[in-house]
């Protein structure tokens, strides 16, 4: 029996089978519903060509052709994705703003049999409301920033009480950016970030899935992770919330920057285009000096060098500047399971059920 699609604005309060997707691959991959599949009606080639025919032909010729080639997707789709999928199967179709892509997949899909769901406006519906949730989610936890000098393993340290069962939010691995200069993420190349609107959509996700009575911890950041940014009313609680640094040794936080940073060390050049970045602030001559260092192999006096004349003192502008309600200072001597299992104990006796008030 064929149906008539179903139409929702509010497409988060309901369970699907699965969340589909049918904007162009460029578009999915600039943004999308988290867990959602890309099953295109139309490609980014044939976006452009469309696209192209409406300007410089006519829009009726541009339906023509578009409409046969929406056709031949669907029919794909249909013949791979969807062949298994049993009458019980309802999805949830959106396009860019609910118009013709998303409806020319769901018509099909209905007539087939299957209940099917548009959402109406489409990923526009979803962006309004993910800024939305930006602005109210973030106020309603209480948090326990996590401050120390580079090199202090402070995300180590986070997934580690993250294991325990505490509520860490995980900003640097949202951003798939260590938050500084050498910062970006290495897979075998230099990793791309989020966009800006993806980096949005997994972060409401995240904050969904915390408990609002319990504390959520997060490691002291700037207002800016490589290249995106954090909403502002994040950025604003978490400057305003307690704070716990945890002090190493330098010799210690030089040997876990040296683990933690090997493609620096085997990819010299790429460490050198970096550095070259902060000439400005520093001159030729250091940077002159840095090099001579990285040609030289010497990575001990290198890390040891950035860190006292460039990342300690930003360091401790930004801790002056940001995050002023230091509450405790946690002093370790190295890295070893016994220290850091302590250090873990310390950590979350801090962290406790939050009883907030009566708004």
């Amino acid at each position: 029996m064929s149906r008539s699609p179903n139409y929702t604005e509010q497409p988060w309060i309901e369970a699907y089978s699965e969340i589909i997707d049918v904007r162009s691959e460029s578009e999915f991959a600039e943004d999308h519903i988290p867990g959602a599949i890309n099953l295109p009606v139309l490609n980014d080639a044939e976006r452009a060509k469309v696209g192209t025919l409406y300007k410089q032909v006519c829009p009726f010729e541009a339906r023509k052709v578009g409409a046969a080639l929406v056709a031949q997707n669907i029919a794909r789709h249909l013949e791979s994705h969807f062949a298994a999928k049993g009458k019980d199967y309802h999805p949830l179709v959106y396009c860019w703003r609910g118009g013709q892509r998303s409806n020319s997949m769901a018509l099909v899909l209905s007539q087939i049999g299957w209940p099917v769901t548009v959402l109406q406006g489409g990923y526009k519906t979803y962006r309004t409301y993910v800024r939305d949730q930006l602005e109210q989610l973030p106020e309603q936890f209480t948090y326990q920033v996590l401050c120390g000098l580079t090199g202090s393993g402070k995300t180590y340290i986070l997934h580690q009480l993250a294991k325990r069962g505490v509520q860490v939010l995980d900003l640097e691995g949202l951003a798939n950016h260590r938050g500084s200069l050498l910062g970006q993420e290495w897979e075998g190349k230099l990793s791309p970030q989020p966009s800006q609107k993806s980096f949005e959509s997994l972060l409401v996700q995240k904050l969904q899935s915390f408990d609002v009575s319990k504390t959520v911890w997060v490691e002291a950041e700037s207002n800016k992770i490589g290249q995106v940014y954090l909403p502002p009313s994040l950025w604003q609680q978490m400057k305003q919330a307690n704070c716990v640094e945890v002090q190493f040794p330098q010799a210690v936080r030089i040997e876990w920057l040296l683990q933690e940073y090997p493609h620096l060390i085997t990819h010299p050049d790429l460490l050198k285009q970096k550095l070259k970045w902060l000439k400005s602030r520093y001159g030729r001559d250091k940077i002159n000096e840095w090099y001579d260092l990285i040609d030289a192999g010497k990575w001990h006096t290198l890390v040891d060098d950035l860190l006292t004349f460039h990342y300690d003192p930003a360091y401790m502008r930004s801790l002056g500047q940001c995050y002023v309600h230091v509450e405790r200072q946690l002093q370790i001597a190295d890295l070893s399971d016994a220290s850091m299992n302590a250090l873990l104990d310390a950590l979350e006796l801090s962290t406790s059920t939050v009883h907030h008030p009566e708004c």
